[in-house]
């Protein structure tokens, strides 16, 4: 028992003097920088990692109302409902301890983030359940969100867990965007979609942006307020993010609560809206979660939660709280550690956090394709 309580007390104190070690960059300041010599870093590795960056850049339009428009093309009423920018190029940094050791590109352009997003909406539950709004992420949703959302013999049943991890198969309408058109199957035709046989909550995992709206939706009524206004208060401002990054929804998509009228915002970009942010707001979101929730010593997100949004969901193991994990699966980067995860966006955006390593990458405008190649290049220069 006391060699237990010992263990427990090392770990923690392991763990708090790790976050502690940390640069937390302040508000508006340049963002410290250490050579990779300094990091441990081989710097000629490093370069031909950041040279990879710049030299794949995503092979879509820079017009993202194009972008969008081609990739998400076999989509059945498909059209841009939400605020859409043109982007950037290639961009990015690499953090090691929180100092810069590597970035290019313009890293404070504010550009759309696509998916990326998913990852902040996840973590506006988790703010929810560290503070108690959610009980349990195990507690049917139909018990906070009575206004016919979760009505029904299948939709009563669904979970914040499963509207976390996409295996809801929640089946409806939100903001006239049907459940079925997001990303339909490649066989059949919308009579098939329509009429198909609806699955067990928490077996089978599909990316929809439709029912991620619904998640966003549902924290929007239960924490009374906007969700970008939560994100703001509780997590971004206490990192010192800028004043430059923003949240939308479909221009269509406001609900009334306390008497007030309010944007559901979106949890993608694919019809326009998400979050639109730079680089370096995205590197102090991946930094906050590498320290394990803390900002110089005090807890904004608490591990408990950063630990079950990282573990594998049972239908799909590449799949957690709406980060990817880098778990054995068709998602799965050969040569990185099991426990490297990411968030991850349309058009090659991503957030890449290494816990053993005290690492944090961010990547704007990637080949989506060539993010292990290029994670596996960064783990060349150790």
């Amino acid at each position: 028992m006391r060699k237990t309580a010992l263990l427990l007390l090392l770990l923690l104190a392991s763990t708090a003097a790790r976050a502690q070690a940390y640069y937390y960059p302040a508000m508006g300041a340049e963002w410290e920088s250490r050579s990779p010599e300094s990091a441990g870093l081989d710097p000629a590795v490093l370069k031909s990692a950041v040279d990879f960056a710049e030299s794949h850049e995503y092979s879509g339009s820079r017009d993202l109302r194009r972008a969008i428009l081609e990739g998400f093309e076999r989509e059945p009423y498909h059209e841009l409902l939400g605020p859409v920018k043109k982007r950037g190029g290639p961009a990015g940094l690499i953090l090691k301890n929180g100092y810069v050791v590597a970035s290019w590109g313009d890293t404070r352009r504010v550009d759309m983030t696509f998916s990326v997003t998913k990852s902040f909406l996840s973590t506006v539950a988790g703010l929810a359940s560290d503070r108690g709004l959610i009980r349990s992420v195990d507690d049917p949703v139909s018990e906070y969100i009575w206004d016919g959302t979760f009505e029904g013999v299948h939709n009563s049943g669904i979970t914040w867990s499963h509207l976390l991890q996409q295996n809801s198969d929640w089946s409806g309408s939100l903001w006239g965007l049907h459940d079925w058109a997001d990303r339909p199957p490649r066989e059949g035709g919308i009579d098939d979609w329509k009429h198909r046989e609806l699955r067990t909550p928490g077996t089978v995992m599909e990316y929809n942006d439709v029912r991620v709206n619904v998640l966003a939706y549902s924290l929007t009524h239960l924490w009374r307020k906007p969700v970008p206004q939560v994100l703001k208060e509780e997590l971004m401002d206490p990192i010192g993010a800028s004043t430059t990054w923003r949240w939308f929804g479909y221009d269509h998509a406001w609900t009334v609560i306390d008497g007030l009228r309010m944007q559901s915002v979106t949890g993608g970009g694919h019809s326009g809206g998400g979050i639109f942010i730079s680089a370096e707001d995205m590197a102090r979101f991946g930094l906050l979660f590498l320290s394990d929730g803390k900002w110089e010593g005090k807890e904004l997100l608490s591990r408990d939660w950063i630990d079950r949004a990282v573990a594998p969901s049972v239908p799909n193991p590449n799949y957690g709280f709406m980060w990817w994990l880098n778990q054995p699966g068709p998602r799965q980067m050969e040569g990185v550690p099991d426990n490297v995860y990411y968030a991850a966006g349309f058009g090659g955006n991503f957030i890449v956090v290494c816990p053993d390593q005290d690492v944090v990458m961010v990547l704007r405008w990637l080949e989506p394709s060539e993010i292990g190649e290029f994670v596996r290049r960064v783990f060349a220069a150790f």
